[in-house]
């Protein structure tokens, strides 16, 4: 490698060709970036003092070469977006300069010959920079002036009308935009094929401009160590496909997040979201120990890139599973995405009906809702849905799909009818995040002519106004108060309308009677309202509870008899029974008796999920696994967290780093504790152990 200085422009004139290879990521600058440099450039511009401005490094391969000396193109590795974005802003540049050349060398004809083209050249040749797919196209278009092409690239059309605009806005005085862009520094990095590692180098980088994406690096490392006639296969046979498949915008915002899941299907383990491509390294060197090729590797890539894209892009084919998708994307659950891929992939396979792959979805949707409706904190939903693909026996697919969720208990529960119903009339579900959702489910459940729920708006039927008409107040009767803000955003009062301002805050005989009001109304959500006469706290339960009743279909439970249910609740016998006075340490009156039963409430006051197993050994408290174990000893409590010994937020450093040494119990910290007043602290330390396993420390 042999790094030296080099003025940009000069780099440029010098420089024969650039090539941007395939498995580079596309032209991803925004207007950040570009304002950025912009302003850099105006500032070196209009201050003498200012020698130069750096904006970073261009690393490239030339075979053999440490600099440029032939008219062999350059292989970038690093610096296409600074170079991409130079180019864009001379070309804007010379549109504007014309004839003139407001400082020596800064001439149309100057620019487009020395930076942008090679003129004595042909064919691609002719280009100082060929960048890959659509990004190749809409830059020659460009800098030859002509027009884009139809599926041109966004970010290079943005780019370059942002670069026009501003220099627009200069009003022909380019004097100091020419010294700024004269003064830009960049890092000339040549590297040797032979002696250099470029993917090393890749993964390295962290220079100005926009970070690069787990994808980025991932990309990278499948395609950049391959001889080039495969690189260009993998290529054009996958990796180009799924961009495609995502889009432009796509891409950069989903793939990393598709990653993630991914690994999680094919790992059993939640990367976190910096660490998707140590993940993946990890996971391509396993799949090469069991002799998966890199081949097959990235077609497995592809195929669950295409049932992520029909799920979370809206690419789906089939009208019934598209709807099913699109209902489960407004309530945003991202993290059943893992356990959805895998449900796809086994229906593109055969495995899994379409019918039962739709039922599967529609309960995963109702788990989700109910749940919100019910305020279940939803951190634990993560593992859960990682995981639940364990408790599947795919010869009896959708009955253990259904199982499984009717068998989650305390905080992972899937909420019965009662409990459901009960929260559904009490709730705010005005001002939950997903109010056109629900209102459009309810509207449009098993209604072949579906309602565009969008172009109606939420009615209130008891109004908003704080200050109540005394129509209003006598329809409501004497504790008005109560009723309008007991009752005021929840189901019994919610409606859609079109005549939202016709309505206003009339009195509620006026907006069922009027044209265009509730007796007249076609949608399911007002079915009723015509015949009732007085709109008061005994009209908004009944209404409430009629909707509910509706509800519990919409979003429904699974449906097992209980001779099924009871074949996959049966558990085989524990080998032993043990109790506390299988421990003599804590026996009544031993002096570790009293501060372990402190510390037992403490536990079990963490989460009703928590559970107590006393074991031959040790008393271990659960709430999925255990997340602490506890060994009685003559002068302490021994106390097993099952955290990673990293994980663990320890001020007072008390734990004790036991990461692979035998012991009784489970986890990587152990703490000892001997005194009542040591219970607080160590509480914090369990407490962060319970959570782990809950998912909130992912």
């Amino acid at each position: 490698m042999k790094a030296t200085e080099a003025k940009l422009l000069k780099f440029l004139q010098k420089s024969p060709q650039f090539v941007i290879p395939i498995y580079q990521r596309t032209y991803s600058w925004t207007e950040q970036q570009c304002q950025q440099l912009w302003d850099d450039i105006i500032r070196a511009g209009s201050n003498d003092a200012v020698g130069g401005h750096f904006i970073g490094s261009v690393v490239y391969i030339e075979q053999g070469l440490y600099q440029i000396s032939s008219q062999s193109p350059l292989l970038v590795i690093d610096g296409q977006q600074r170079l991409t974005t130079a180019m864009l802003l001379l070309e804007a540049l010379s549109r504007h300069l014309g004839d003139s050349e407001p400082i020596e060398g800064f001439s149309a004809e100057k620019l487009r010959n020395y930076y942008l083209l090679n003129p004595y050249e042909k064919g691609e040749r002719k280009y100082k920079l060929i960048l890959t797919q659509t990004d190749k196209d809409s830059l020659l278009a460009l800098v030859t002036q002509k027009p884009l092409p139809e599926n041109h690239s966004l970010r290079v059309e943005e780019n370059f009308n942002f670069f026009d605009k501003k220099i627009e806005k200069l009003n022909n005085n380019l004097e100091q935009l020419c010294r700024g862009l004269a003064k830009l520094i960049i890092v000339d990095i040549a590297l040797s094929r032979d002696q250099d590692n470029p993917q090393l180098i890749f993964e390295s980088m962290n220079s100005t401009g926009k970070a690069l994406s787990q994808a980025d690096l991932i990309r990278n490392f499948v395609l950049m160590g391959l001889e080039p006639e495969h690189q260009a296969k993998l290529y054009n046979n996958h990796w180009r496909p799924m961009e495609i498949e995502f889009g432009q915008e796509g891409y950069g915002s989903y793939f990393d997040s598709f990653m993630r899941h991914y690994l999680t299907v094919k790992t059993g383990d939640i990367p976190r979201i910096d660490g998707v491509y140590d993940a993946f390294k990890q996971h391509a060197q396993n799949a090469e120990t069991m002799g998966l090729g890199v081949d097959q590797l990235v077609a497995d890539i592809h195929a669950f890139a295409s049932y992520f894209c029909a799920m979370a892009l809206d690419k789906e084919a089939d009208n019934q599973l598209s709807m099913a998708f699109r209902d489960l994307r407004e309530l945003k659950v991202d993290v059943a995405y893992p356990l959805l891929l895998e449900l796809y992939d086994d229906y593109s396979q055969g495995q899994l009906t379409k019918e039962d792959f739709h039922t599967a979805i529609r309960l995963i949707e109702a788990y989700v809702f109910r749940r919100a409706v019910c305020a279940i904190p939803t951190n634990s939903l993560n593992k859960t849905f990682a995981t639940f693909h364990k408790s599947l026996d795919k010869e009896r697919y959708l009955e253990s799909f259904k199982a499984h969720l009717l068998g989650l208990r305390s905080y992972k529960r899937f909420p019965r009818n009662d409990e459901f119903k009960r929260d559904l009339v009490l709730r705010d579900l005005y001002t939950i995040r997903s109010r056109s959702y629900w209102l459009r489910r309810l509207e449009n459940f098993e209604r072949k002519e579906r309602v565009p729920v969008h172009e109606y708006t939420v009615e209130h039927i008891m109004p908003q106004n704080e200050k109540l008409s005394k129509e209003w107040q006598n329809e409501l009767g004497e504790e008005w108060v109560r009723v309008h803000e007991t009752y005021l955003h929840t189901l019994g009062n919610l409606t859609l309308t079109g005549y939202n301002s016709e309505y206003s805050d009339r009195p509620f005989t006026d907006k069922r009677d009027m044209s265009g009001g509730f007796k007249y109304s076609p949608l399911i959500l007002n079915e009723g309202l015509g015949a009732v006469e007085l709109w008061n706290e005994q009209a908004i339960k009944a209404r409430a509870n009629q909707l509910a009743n509706r509800a519990i279909k919409v979003w429904d439970t699974p449906s097992l008899t209980e001779e099924v249910l009871r074949t996959y609740q049966n558990t085989p016998p524990k080998q032993g029974s043990y109790t506390l006075a299988d421990h003599p340490q804590l026996n009544k009156g031993m002096p570790m008796r009293e501060l372990f039963e402190q510390l037992r409430n403490e536990i079990m006051a963490l989460d009703p999920s928590v559970t107590e197993d006393i074991l031959k050994l040790y008393v271990a408290f659960k709430a999925d696994t255990n997340f602490v174990d506890v060994v009685p000893q003559k002068s302490r409590l021994r106390l097993t967290l099952n955290i990673p010994f990293h994980d663990l937020n320890d001020p007072k450093g008390i734990a004790r780093d036991v990461t692979n040494l035998g012991r009784w119990g489970n986890g990587d910290a152990e703490v000892g504790i001997n005194n009542i007043s040591q219970v607080p602290y160590v509480m914090g330390l369990i407490r962060q152990a319970l959570e782990i396993q809950m998912g909130e420390g992912v």
